[in-house]
């Protein structure tokens, strides 16, 4: 199972607590677990990436291991430790201005 950490408000939208738990088919990758996520929770189709090319909305970034994997392939593999369910696959909105 993979630990996804969604940031307040979009566990609010998909009306979860705390951490959702995935089955995503192997290879895992950024893609197949967004792929599995909006598939459970429809409602968060758009939030994190774009509808129609599937690209990462700019304020949004991905984390496994306390790497920033944002500007990965999105069919890059993730690491064993997020597959095998040691640690949490992070998404968290970030924030802009001055």
């Amino acid at each position: 199972m993979i630990r996804v950490v969604l940031p307040f408000h979009l566990r609010n939208l998909a009306r979860v607590n705390g951490e959702v738990l995935l089955e995503v088919a192997a290879p895992v990758t950024v893609c197949s677990v967004l792929d599995t996520l909006e598939a459970r929770y429809p409602v968060l189709r758009g939030t994190l990436r774009d509808h129609d090319t599937l690209k990462r909305r700019p304020y949004v970034r991905f984390f496994a291991c306390k790497e920033d994997l944002s500007l990965e392939p999105p069919d890059a593999p993730l690491p064993e430790e997020i597959v095998n369910g040691a640690e949490p696959f992070l998404i968290v909105g970030a924030m802009a201005g001055g």
